[in-house]
């Protein structure tokens, strides 16, 4: 779904859709495992130089690779979004700029609007927890057999060595 700054100038745009599986495309770790149902409005706001509200509510279904034993999982996706995006030629040109809280909360996009599917897309990655993981309980993998500890029980002993004093060993 597209929202297009010309129809936006005119009319709020309300959205309730639904995106079958894998029609979202993430990455190779995390994937769109049922569907996706978003509902929202568009809206271009006044007295500014084409910059688009975009908010609702996004749910659905989810899988990714466990950060610590590396199974694939399921998890539900669940919350809401308020987003605004600004042209990108108003973007800054430097490399480094100071920007203050509530610009950091702020999109581009290029053209003559932006894609329910882009701003989503977004949304979820950026609401992820930097490591996902199967469960509180999950023992992850062994560091010498690389077996998966929540399967089986390995009996290896890991000892971490500093290398910096290796040369005492020799003594």
């Amino acid at each position: 779904m597209f929202f297009s700054v010309q129809e936006l100038e005119h009319h709020k745009i309300h959205f309730d859709t639904t995106f079958p599986a894998d029609e979202l495309e993430f990455f190779e770790k995390l994937r769109q495992s049922g569907p996706i149902h978003a509902k929202g409005s568009a809206e271009l706001l006044r007295n500014t130089l084409g910059e688009i509200r975009i908010q609702g509510h996004v749910a659905g279904e989810m899988e990714a690779e466990c950060d610590r034993c590396l199974e694939t999982f399921k998890f539900s996706l669940d919350s809401r979004f308020d987003l605004f995006y600004r042209p990108a030629e108003t973007a800054p040109i430097t490399e480094e700029t100071r920007i203050d809280e509530g610009e950091s909360e702020i999109g581009f996009y290029e053209g003559n609007g932006v894609t329910l599917e882009d701003v989503l897309r977004e949304h979820i990655l950026l609401n992820l927890p930097m490591q996902r993981i199967c469960s509180d309980a999950c023992k992850g993998i062994c560091p010498a057999c690389g077996q998966n500890r929540n399967r089986a029980y390995c009996d290896c002993e890991v000892k971490t060595v500093d290398e910096r004093w290796s040369a005492l060993k020799n003594l």
